[in-house]
């Protein structure tokens, strides 16, 4: 195994640049291969700075051309280069303009890092490290500089110039060039730079702010694309207004711009007044699109703008800062999604990728507190834990106060912290000086890897009408914490009578309203004044990111899957039901349906045919636990074929049951008139389309599936039918000729075609890799594209969990050396594409030595990216 050795970064080690750079001129001439970038730097010896401290500056594969000060060239023995930096060995101690001139080659970058070109369209990824590809710098989050940016290009190739802040100039030039010039007044980090030059056409609005500022709003797409960017548009001014409502937040600048890119290695970048976005996040129509897909959109068009502030004009001190502006903006396009939709609906497919994402995060080599306190590499650290884990947090700080005092507590971070890059305990800090309340035991959140987990027991006594409910948490051991402290947990609950309702009761000093606070190791609550035996609602709304093990019978388990007013809980635990079902048939083999599993069935027929429900969740319910899902709840020796038959065998039974009712429900679901992506409409399609999983299986006849493909009036429904006559009927002539007609169909349009490379992937057994392969010699497959990366070779691994673990290895070897492939142009692609590997230690042993022969093959290969090799080297550590 090769040794791959690279610089560990310390939170500890955290010190301030001793040099600052208040303002940064920047002039791009933009040529295919040779893009010239001249910077001039302003900048000052902070005022603890000794004199003569060197000057370092970050710098990635760049071609130095000259370098001044004050306008005098520097001598060769004035400075000296590194791969990843320039030092200038005595600069002044007075303030100086420093000018550095690098050369480019835009279209040589692969790694989609820095300036590079996507489409015939100059582009920039800055996040994290990126802008040290385009000249030196201090490429760090804490260095914050006003930016002015000229730039030139052919007109004729380029007649679209942008860049951060607002325009205030442009021109023609001569030899059929021209210019335009940028400037952003408030300082940013150059992680937030941007640039974009191209020949793109625009949807343009404007947006009035509450104070009567016009703001001219443009999403720029490829032409011919400008129809596909009206509902972006439309979900970027219901999130400015959202904002202003709910959180004061009004927009800054005089014009915001929205860049879509077909080849981008993440969703989308907040940078200052242009954000760049992958275009699955921006493209939109009915013909194309699913309902997931405009829900994205709409999500992730609100999130980086939502950016402007929390990320923006609030940015992080370094990247162990990540969650600070991450977390909190995920929140708040929770919050702002929710509102859109339907609440609960929103609250359960956030806690769904929370249970399926990170909590096998946690559990994994890859685990991580939500605030690292070392990397190798930051790119690896934009996790779910992160995001999503971050997320919640914020979200216990809002339960743990009340709405007045939590706004109160982001207001006075807006204000006391605007334009600055702060730590986390800036943010903390707030929250606590508005509410009183002391946080320092619930900074544990950030700081202890693992999700927590809760134990509930209950003692009712029926001649005293009293409950006593115990809980006690615990956290396992993880490297570097072998001790773990107790939690700050907010429980909500409610105590059900068997109306179905709330009963009332008092409560002593520790529940206040509807939580109860668990911040020891094991904890008892009383209750009093009940009437009789309740039935225990607990974890409400998801209101802790922990699990959670219920002391209950086997009855209030399904009275509460029936009855629980919160939906979040009720499909809770259901869901748990189900998984539980499915854990013991896929280690048992039981093929015999028992009492609780009948009873399970019959849940879900009395559920699927609720009207009273909302048909979202009603789909949320009936739609089984995934194969990955199952598989990190046994978390060892699994066995990816077992778990598969016993899902089959549940799905066949209710299948079975329910063949008439399902079918009539259906039909019923039908949608007349013309497509609209809106929650309600959204909602009755997903639940059609979850009931056809069963129909198929009760009524296996392809012919059906075909009629609905063709007759489809949008890709929701089209695709549904298309997937489920791969998975089932992947030999029939209906199947071939589905996909032969999406072929035809869609050939001119990326994102739906990542849709028909997806599709495929999900053929059941051994011959889905053989399927893969060959998909990987088409024409339109190319490993240098992230999103056709991740719609055949991500699916397939993710999504396929029999083919692509099979037991001869097959799978893991085509995995391994794509990724292998991969990491010599993209090295970030391919580590995010590894990170699927992290259960693989759970795999039962014939398949794990397969898989960590694979692992130790990426390993020791010459030339491994520093991504590639953090992910790697983590991984087997759990060997």
């Amino acid at each position: 195994m090769n040794s791959h050795t690279h610089r560990l970064f310390c939170l500890e080690d955290y010190s301030i640049t001793p040099y600052a750079i208040s303002h940064s001129e920047l002039y791009f001439s933009l040529e295919i291969e040779k893009t010239q970038v001249i910077a001039k730097l302003a900048i000052k010896k902070r005022e603890n700075t000794c004199p003569g401290m060197p000057l370092v500056l970050n710098g990635d594969d760049l071609t130095l051309i000259s370098i001044s000060i004050d306008g005098k060239s520097l001598s060769a023995e004035a400075f000296s280069r590194t791969a990843d930096r320039l030092e200038i060995h005595h600069p002044p101690i007075w303030p100086f303009t420093l000018e550095i001139i690098t050369e480019l080659n835009p279209n040589a970058n692969r790694q989609l890092m820095g300036l590079y070109r996507s489409n015939g369209i100059f582009c920039t990824q800055c996040e994290s490290e990126g802008f040290r590809r385009i000249t030196y710098f201090y490429d760090r989050p804490d260095v914050l500089s006003v930016y002015t940016v000229r730039i030139e290009a052919d007109q004729k190739n380029c007649p679209v110039l942008l860049s951060n802040g607002n325009l205030q100039e442009s021109g023609p030039l001569a030899d059929g060039r021209h210019f335009a010039l940028w400037h952003d007044p408030f300082p940013k980090p150059s992680y937030l730079f941007a640039l974009v030059g191209g020949d793109l056409e625009a949807v343009h609005d404007h947006f009035t702010t509450s104070s009567g500022k016009n703001v001219a709003l443009a999403i720029y797409v490829e032409k011919g694309k400008p129809p596909q960017a009206l509902y972006a548009m439309d979900a970027l001014k219901r999130a400015m207004r959202w904002d202003e409502k709910v959180f004061g937040r009004e927009y800054d600048l005089d014009v915001f711009n929205i860049v879509a890119v077909s080849d981008f290695n993440m969703g989308a970048m907040e940078n200052k007044g242009l954000n760049i976005f992958n275009d699955k996040y921006v493209l939109a129509n009915p013909q194309t699109t699913t309902d997931y897909d405009y829900a994205n959109i709409e999500r992730i068009i609100a999130h980086e703008y939502f950016h402007n502030w929390t990320g923006n004009r609030i940015t992080c001190r370094d990247w162990f800062q990540l969650c600070l502006k991450e977390g909190l903006t995920v929140y708040r396009d929770q919050e702002f999604s929710a509102s859109q939709r339907s609440t609960s609906m929103q609250r359960i497919s956030d806690v769904r990728f929370l249970l399926t994402k990170q909590f096998p995060e946690d559990a994994g080599p890859l685990a991580h507190s939500v605030r690292p306190h070392h990397y190798t590499e930051i790119n690896n650290f934009y996790t779910a834990t992160i995001y999503e884990k971050g997320a919640e947090i914020i979200r216990m700080i809002h339960t743990l106060l009340d709405d007045k005092l939590f706004l109160a507590g982001i207001d006075l971070y807006f204000v006391r912290h605007d334009g600055h890059a702060c730590i986390i305990e800036d943010l903390i800090a707030c929250f606590s000086e508005v509410s009183g309340k002391d946080f320092s035991q619930f900074m544990l959140w950030y700081e202890q890897v693992g999700t927590p987990h809760v134990k509930a027991q209950f003692d009712y006594h029926e001649k005293d009408g009293s409950l006593t409910i115990i809980l006690e948490q615990s956290l396992c051991p993880t490297p570097g914490q072998p001790k773990n402290q107790p939690m700050v947990i907010p429980v909500r609950f409610g105590l059900m009578n068997t109306d179905g309702r709330d009963m009332a009761y008092h409560a002593d000093n520790h529940v206040k309203a509807d939580i109860m606070l668990l911040t020891e190791k094991r904890q008892s609550f009383y209750f009093t004044g009940l009437t009789s035996r309740p039935v225990p609602s607990l974890l409400r709304g998801f209101s802790a990111p922990v699990t959670l093990d219920l002391a209950l019978r086997n009855s209030d388990f399904a009275f509460l899957a029936r009855h629980d007013i919160d939906l979040v809980n009720r499909w809770q635990i259901l869901n748990q039901l189900l998984i539980q079902h499915l854990v013991f048939a896929s280690q048992k083999a039981e093929k015999n349906c028992t009492a609780e599993c009948n009873e399970l069935i019959e849940l879900i027929g009395s559920t699927a045919s609720n009207e009273s429900l909302e048909p979202a969740f009603r789909a949320f319910c009936i739609a089984l636990p995934s194969e990955a899902e199952i598989a990190s709840v046994i978390d060892r020796n699994v066995d990816p074929d077992r778990i598969f038959a016993a899902r089959e065998a549940l799905l066949a039974m209710i299948a079975g049951k329910y063949s008439v009712d399902f079918a009539s429900l259906h039909q019923h679901l039908a949608i007349k008139g013309p497509y609209s992506p809106d929650a309600a409409n959204a909602g009755k399609r997903i639940l059609k389309n979850a009931l056809l999983d069963y129909i198929v299986l009760s009524e296996p006849r392809p012919d059906r599936l075909s009629d609905i493909y063709t007759h489809a009036d949008n890709m929701t429904d089209r695709i549904t039918a298309l997937r489920l006559l791969v998975q089932r009927f992947p030999h029939s002539e209906e199947c071939n000729t589905a996909l032969k007609e999406f072929e035809q169909r869609f050939s001119a349009d990326p994102l739906a075609m990542d849709k028909w490379f997806t599709v495929q992937t999900s053929r059941s057994g051994a011959e889905a890799l053989e399927q893969v392969k060959k998909l990987t010699g088409h024409p339109l497959f190319s490993y240098e594209n992230p999103n056709r990366v991740r719609a055949l070779i991500y699916a397939f691994a993710i999504g396929n969990q029999t083919g692509f673990n099979r037991t001869d290895g097959a799978g893991y070897a085509f995995f391994a050396n794509s990724v292998l492939m991969i990491d010599k142009k993209n090295p970030q692609v391919a580590a995010n594409l590894l990170t699927v590997m992290h259960s693989w230690h759970t795999l039962e042993n014939r398949r794990k030595t397969k898989i960590k022969n694979e692992l130790k093959k990426i390993a020791s290969a010459k030339e491994l990216s520093k991504d590639v090799a953090d992910i790697t080297i983590r991984m087997l550590r759990v060997a």
